[in-house]
């Protein structure tokens, strides 16, 4: 059986891709065909992003054409609901999915100067700066991983704030300063783990992916997608849900922030593992009680 792998072409999606296509090549042969993404395309012009498929629309249109047979995604990146005729197939093990700092002169969140400048494109990371750290000065950082790292590096920001699970699959580790603790940083619904999604009639990769799967990150998965997708949240709403695996149970944290991080709305649950879905819908009914739409609009005008 011959697999086709669809996956961005960064060093981070490749060095994903390449984890998959290991774990599939005694079983298959696999062959890794990268796809260029409007996302990709957009940030490397440093242009405004809007639209939650913009990393993932043109792998799934070539799974749907049929110019390759799985897709390697970010989990974080997927729609909160995916398009007709596509399958999420498999969830692999979750890396660690905390957010990390990484500072030029290796200084902690806490202890970096007044005014110091710090690099995010990201909606829920800047309200979570700005909530711990309302002096700070919030600047726009796009690109790949290994950019971002490199433009630091050259003086652009003082610091920026990462996901640990990309420097970790890019071997560069040794670049964090602190890791952030999710009191202070919720990360992102899905961050640290893959999706493999493929043809939702093609049961002979289903199966052949199904293999990958690991039962406790695809719960969590669920758990926070139906979150996300109950808020009705779109890709600029600072959202964020964290959900972890126990012995029979589940426990889920959600947040919305106000843009500026001048508000903060937390919930959490803990449920059967096997409803990994009433899990989110819980959470979701608890953070709109407490004003979450309010907040969610409120990012759809900024």
């Amino acid at each position: 059986m011959k697999l086709r792998i669809g996956a961005r072409g960064s060093a981070l999606s490749l060095a994903q891709t390449e984890i998959v296509a290991g774990a599939l090549r005694p079983h298959a042969e696999v062959e890794i065909v990268p796809i260029r993404t409007t996302g990709d395309r957009l940030s490397r012009l440093d242009t405004t992003m809007t639209g939650k498929d913009l990393f993932t629309r043109e792998i799934d249109d070539a799974l749907l054409a049929g110019r390759v047979d799985v897709g390697v995604h970010s989990l974080k990146d997927l729609p909160s609901r995916l398009p007709e005729g596509i399958a999420l197939a498999a969830v692999p093990p979750r890396e660690d999915p905390r957010d990390v700092l990484v500072s030029r002169d290796r200084r902690p969140l806490e202890t970096l100067p007044r005014g110091v400048r710090i690099g995010t494109s990201s909606a829920r990371r800047r309200a979570q700066i700005l909530f711990a750290r309302p002096d700070a000065e919030v600047l726009e950082a796009r690109g790949n991983v290994d950019t971002r790292v490199r433009r630091l590096k050259e003086g652009k920001w003082d610091a920026i704030v990462l996901a640990r699970a990309g420097l970790a699959r890019l071997g560069l580790l040794k670049e964090i300063t602190e890791e952030l603790p999710v009191s202070v940083m919720l990360p992102a619904v899905g961050q640290g783990a893959l999706a493999l999604v493929a043809r939702a009639d093609d049961r002979g990769v289903l199966e052949r992916l199904a293999g990958l799967d690991h039962p406790p990150s695809h719960r969590e998965a669920t758990a926070e997608r139906t979150l996300l997708e109950l808020l009705e949240a779109g890709c600029r709403a600072p959202v964020a849900g964290l959900a972890r695996s126990g012995d029979g149970t589940l426990e889920l944290q959600g947040a919305v922030f106000a843009p500026d991080g001048s508000r903060t709305l937390r919930a959490g649950a803990t449920g059967d593992q096997h409803d990994p879905a009433a899990l989110g819908r819980e959470v979701a009914t608890r953070l709109l009680e407490l004003g979450a739409a309010e907040l969610i609009a409120m990012a759809r005008l900024t």
